[in-house]
């Protein structure tokens, strides 16, 4: 796939076939994390593979949509510092890896969602990260069910010419 397919066929995928993810398509996700743009190189960034079923099932409790990891043939936790952190700005940076992981994911045919941590101190017991990190994002990682990623002809956004504002703000 070239990047502007992965880019335009990438989507939420909460439904996965059960079919395992080959090993290394899934180091080769997280390589793309490990090489995301990150603000003075700082890289704040964490990375756990989970691919323990119990685990998964109990990872989906930390966020009250997160039930897709549950059924997810592998899924990323992605652990940052405090949201106070120096240089308040780790959020950005770990987006940026997200965003790389799904973005890689979609090239190899992989559906992912992320998801947010809302109960960290579950997410700290199941996978054992330090205390001085609570800043967590979910991927969920596995093949659609139902049907693959293709191109999306008409995807459900805003109009271009609304979101676009060229040389100063317009009203569309």
């Amino acid at each position: 796939m070239q990047t502007w397919e992965a880019i335009t066929s990438r989507r939420n995928v909460r439904s996965f076939d059960g079919r395992p993810t080959a090993a290394t398509d899934l180091d080769r996700i997280l390589e793309a994390g490990r090489r995301a743009p990150s603000s003075q190189n700082w890289q704040p960034w964490d990375f756990i593979l989970v691919t323990q079923r119990e685990t998964l099932r109990e990872l989906a409790k930390v966020w009250r949509a997160a039930g897709h990891v549950a059924e997810s043939a592998a899924t990323i936790v992605v652990v940052g510092p405090a949201a106070d952190n120096e240089f308040h700005r780790a959020q950005f940076d770990l987006g940026q890896a997200t965003m790389a992981m799904t973005l890689a994911a979609a090239d190899l045919g992989v559906g992912s969602c992320h998801a947010g941590v809302a109960d960290i101190q579950l997410a700290r017991e199941l996978l054992g990260f330090p205390g001085d990190r609570d800043w967590a994002f979910l991927i969920s990682l596995g093949y659609p069910a139902g049907r693959p990623l293709v191109p999306i002809q008409t995807p459900k956004r805003r109009p271009f010419d609304e979101v676009v504002h060229r040389d100063h703000w317009a009203a569309p």
